[in-house]
């Protein structure tokens, strides 16, 4: 078979170090019952690592060369129903619905109250990184945990930086949050990757997920508070959620929580933002 060149409409950039593959797995702590969703499988250089240790991975490629490439590759594997590979784009996929396959090929013909959950394990093309953890996140059907390769600056907005006292939220970090508990790895330099991208990555685990956070909250309303709370990010909370209630009322309410009237929508965490959105009886 010819030689496959990574296309960049694709976003792909494969990982060429057997001891990061190796990291990534050790991460995901890949055990012989588990069930791995893999996003954008490429060459198959992790496929083959998950295989050895999985029960089943299912991967789903857009590529249509890889496709090919990977069937070939993984002819055995596919004829033991060790491997499923799904062709498609991964955004356009409903973790929800039992139409477009993913989720019956996870659970495997067993109904989703008697499945014991799967591992989302990948290393992902950088632009869809948000829209494919939010789709996973939010779903339903919840991974039990996601061990993803992505850009390092991502990882960082997610986790917090670094050597910061208290880490600045955004939307992306407290979606996560609010889910589960996300933790930075590694940094993973450019020079591991072929072609080799213009930024560093970093091997992201987003651990314990669930929905225990909205037992008593509405998911919808809670991140329509937040998206109001972020809408001009140089304006005082009081500012941005004045729609919502009368300022005075917001004044009153963030004292009682013990939050300073001029604090921005970044400076609260994901305790806070439960706090006032039960205050605020929306």
């Amino acid at each position: 078979m010819e030689k496959i060149i990574a296309k960049k409409s694709l976003g792909q950039n494969f990982l060429k170090s057997s001891t990061i593959l190796d990291k990534i797995i050790s991460t995901a702590d890949v055990q012989e019952n588990d069930i791995v969703l893999e996003v954008g499988p490429g060459k198959g250089a992790l496929t083959e690592k998950l295989l050895e240790k999985a029960k089943k991975v299912v991967a789903v490629e857009k590529d249509d060369r890889l496709i090919y490439f990977l069937k070939e590759k993984f002819a055995e594997e596919i004829k033991k129903g060790k491997f499923t590979l799904i062709r498609g784009d991964i955004l356009n996929f409903d973790p929800n619905s039992t139409t477009d396959g993913l989720k019956t090929e996870l659970c495997g013909g067993e109904t989703p109250t008697d499945f014991d959950g799967y591992k989302v394990v990948a290393n992902i093309p950088y632009y869809i990184t948000g829209k494919l953890i939010r789709n996973f996140l939010s779903s339903d059907f919840q991974p039990s945990q996601m061990v993803l390769m992505v850009q390092k600056e991502v990882a960082n907005r997610i986790v917090g930086e670094k050597d910061t006292k208290k880490p600045k939220e955004n939307i992306l970090s407290l979606s996560v949050k609010v889910y589960g508990i996300p933790k930075y790895i590694k940094t993973i330099p450019a020079k591991y990757f072929s072609p080799q991208p213009k930024v560093d990555s970093a091997i992201l685990l987003i651990d314990k997920i669930s929905k225990d956070f909205f037992k008593n909250i509405d998911e919808e309303k809670f991140f329509d508070l937040i998206h109001q709370a972020f809408s001009s990010k140089r304006k005082v909370l009081v500012n941005n959620l004045s729609k919502i209630l009368p300022k005075e009322d917001l004044v009153s309410i963030l004292e009682k929580l013990n939050i300073s009237p001029k604090t921005r929508a970044e400076d609260l965490s994901v305790d806070n933002w439960k706090d006032l959105y039960q205050e605020l009886k929306i």
